[in-house]
C-alpha cells in the first residue's frame, strides 16, 4: 500500500517537496536548452565545422548527463517521499490521498503557495477541483 496524505499532511510535506519539484524544474530547462545546443553542434560540424572541436560536443553531452542524472535524482527522493512526479516541465505532483472513501490525489505545481486541488485518479490535471469545493 502506497503512502497516503490528508490535505494538511501534504502541505507539510511540501517543505521538503517544494525545493526539490523546484530543482528538477531546473534540470529539466538545462537539459532541454543541452540538448538543443548539442543539436547545433552537430549542425554546424556537419556543415562546415566552424571553429568547434570534439572538446565542444563533449562539453556539451557532459551537460545533458548532468541534467538528466539531476532529474533522476530529484524523482528519486520525490518517490521515497510518497509523491508521484506527473511532469519534469511543469513540476506537477500529485500526493496520493483518500476522499470520502475514493482513492485520489492531491494536486500541487511549482509556483502554487500550497496544495489547494484534488483530482481522482483516472481525471489528471483537467479535471482538478478545489479542496474547499
Amino acid at each position: 500500500m502506497e503512502r497516503t496524505f490528508t490535505p494538511e499532511e501534504a502541505n507539510e510535506a511540501l517543505a521538503e517537496v517544494r525545493p526539490i519539484a523546484e530543482q528538477m524544474v531546473a534540470h529539466r530547462r538545462g537539459l532541454t536548452a543541452a540538448q538543443k545546443r548539442q543539436a547545433e553542434l552537430v549542425v554546424t560540424i556537419a556543415g562546415n565545422g566552424g571553429d568547434l572541436g570534439p572538446s565542444d560536443l563533449q562539453e556539451a553531452a557532459e551537460a545533458i548527463q548532468r541534467e538528466a542524472d539531476g532529474i533522476a535524482d530529484c524523482v528519486r527522493v520525490l518517490d521515497e517521499a510518497g509523491v508521484q512526479v506527473k511532469s519534469l516541465e511543469e513540476g506537477l505532483l500529485d500526493f496520493p490521498s483518500v476522499r470520502d472513501g475514493e482513492d485520489v490525489y492531491l494536486c500541487w505545481q511549482v509556483g502554487e503557495e500550497r496544495v489547494a486541488f484534488w483530482h481522482g485518479i483516472d481525471e489528471g490535471f483537467a479535471g482538478r477541483k478545489p479542496l474547499d469545493g
